[in-house]
């Protein structure tokens, strides 16, 4: 079956460049890249199965929406202009694509080999269980199984059940992977976890561009959570709001009984062991001191933007 690969960009950049030739090295023996930027460019990919189509300044689920209307593939392959696969992504995504009852494939989106620093740190928050739960599996490959939200940065959807659910919820951004999927799901089919579908993803900068992401991620699942309760209201998602209210309200109810400041203290004690044992595989006195405090920062972010996202009546790209 033939696979269209759908690259979403603003304009063509420098991670697009970086890119596409991984693209082409890929280990499978049809497929198309199909780039949409916002506006016409002179730029030329010197590849015949690369095509470069402006869309207009419309948001990423419009430009992936396109794909019903250009790509001539029977399988959509989604991933974001700062990423590039694994030689292999498409062949083992399509093991699983090659039964009926599968509607998509997913994988990790592990950090960059060749990111900055700062990028590093970005990546090992998200790769710590204090930070991400259960779902560090998005960020290191887990175990392979059965999902019912992936992130569109590594997501591969059959052609006809993409048209069958009407493709993205351009309503959302980011979120609109969380509404595609649970669509998929609501369809009857399945949504299948695989580690070795697997892309690279260069991380936002520590720490203003990572927890703008981070912070905008928290507003849209804290929303999620009341309109979209199947695949967003679960106690995890609550936990770094509790933790910040943890974090500001103690010292007053301290104040109040000051035989509270041990419970404080040590709680605030062990939530820093257990996010150093978090990053044990930390190379480095700086990565590791950066990406300790960019969990806690992640948290606050996070815990504040939640209730945030959970308040508001509605909440548009």
């Amino acid at each position: 079956m033939k696979v269209s690969i759908i690259i979403p960009v603003k304009e063509i950049n420098d991670y697009v460049r970086e890119a596409i030739p991984h693209h082409m090295e890929l280990d499978y023996p049809d497929f198309e890249v199909l780039i949409f930027p916002d506006e016409p460019t002179d730029e030329i990919f010197p590849y015949e199965n690369v095509r470069i189509i402006p869309s207009g300044k419309v948001g990423p689920a419009e430009k992936r929406d396109l794909a019903l209307e250009y790509a001539t593939g029977e399988i959509f392959a989604f991933t974001d202009d700062d990423a590039w696969p694994r030689k292999d992504w498409l062949k083992n995504a399509m093991l699983e694509l090659q039964r009926d009852e599968v509607g998509a494939v997913g994988g990790p989106a592990v950090t960059a080999p060749n990111d900055s620093l700062m990028q590093q740190a970005s990546g090992k928050v998200y790769e710590s269980f204090l930070c991400s739960g259960g779902y560090t599996y998005r960020y290191l490959p887990g175990k392979k199984k059965e999902d019912d939200d992936i992130p569109s940065v590594n997501l591969i959807v059959k052609r006809a059940v993409f048209e069958a659910v009407h493709g993205f919820d351009s309503t959302f951004y980011p979120g609109e992977d969380t509404k595609l999927c649970m669509d998929i799901v609501n369809l009857g089919k399945k949504i299948i976890y695989d580690p070795e579908v697997l892309v690279y993803h260069h991380r936002r900068y520590m720490f203003k561009g990572h927890l703008k992401q981070a912070t905008n991620y928290a507003k849209h699942r804290g929303y999620f959570a009341k309109t979209l309760p199947q695949t967003s209201l679960r106690f995890a998602y609550f936990i770094p709001t509790l933790f910040t209210l943890g974090v500001f309200l103690g010292p007053i109810v301290c104040i109040i009984v000051p035989v509270l400041w041990y419970v404080y203290i040590g709680v605030l004690t062990f939530y820093f062991i257990l996010a150093a044992y978090s990053l044990r595989s930390c190379k480095g006195f700086c990565l590791f001191w950066i990406s300790m405090a960019g969990i806690f920062a992640t948290h606050i972010g996070y815990g504040i933007n939640f209730v945030r996202g959970l308040l508001s009546k509605e909440l548009l790209r």
